[in-house]
């Protein structure tokens, strides 16, 4: 039975026009309060994957449910206002705003929104920054920041309107080990506290241990 606080695929077949890679995933599914590692080396397919998961790619067929909605059947902007509201994601390369603020950026989501961030989303947004250790750049702009403080903004973006999936493609790829094992922890502290569900990719094999799930491209993706 689908559990409708999670994740739930099934016969969902992708490829690229004009390639041969392929992603085929019979079942998977990740409760509430629940995180999955997708793993595998650079070029697997765990990104695609992910995009699969969030919408901003269609399957060629299957289904994609975020708790009781079937994503794959959303239109473009119902996709867009479903992640807004329900989605936290962490891009691969950010996808933050240079000429903004460290507080522009965490707060962007939410201009798109509804125009506005109240008092519980601003404090949200200062125990995240502590947390992180990016607090002291918040009147920064981001493109003064270096790579790994950019990682951080891009975690606390994702995590500050407390959705219900957070999807996270190789969080701690910039960061020293230290700092990652603080982003991870908060991401999987996160989701088990509120019950929501995360989906990470990650190339380190010393994180899965940490993870409830782990699922290997190499049992999905051919080409």
């Amino acid at each position: 039975m689908s559990d409708l606080s999670g994740l739930n695929v099934t016969d969902l077949h992708f490829a690229y026009s004009g390639e041969g890679f392929r992603v085929q995933v019979p079942r998977l599914d990740v409760s509430g309060g629940k995180a999955l590692a997708l793993a595998g080396p650079s070029g697997a397919g765990k990104s695609t994957l992910l995009r699969l998961f969030t919408g901003l790619l269609t399957p060629n067929a299957g289904k994609i449910c975020l708790g009781s909605t079937q994503i794959d059947l959303l239109n473009h902007e119902q996709r867009r206002a479903f992640r807004l509201k329900h989605i936290g994601l962490v891009f691969q390369d950010f996808a933050l705003l240079d000429y903004l603020t460290v507080i522009e950026n965490i707060l962007l989501p939410h201009q798109f929104r509804d125009g506005s961030a109240d008092t519980p989303v601003r404090l949200r947004m200062q125990d995240l920054t502590e947390r992180l250790h990016i607090d002291q750049y918040v009147n920064k702009r981001v493109s003064q920041l270096s790579q790994g403080e950019r990682q951080r903004v891009a975690v606390a973006r994702a995590l500050v309107h407390e959705p219900q999936f957070v999807f996270a493609d190789e969080p701690t790829a910039s960061l020293d080990p230290a700092r990652g094992r603080i982003v991870v922890d908060m991401l999987l502290e996160d989701a088990r506290k509120r019950g929501a569900c995360l989906v990470m990719v990650t190339h380190d094999p010393n994180l899965l241990p940490m993870f409830d799930q782990t699922v290997r491209m190499e049992d999905f993706a051919t080409a």
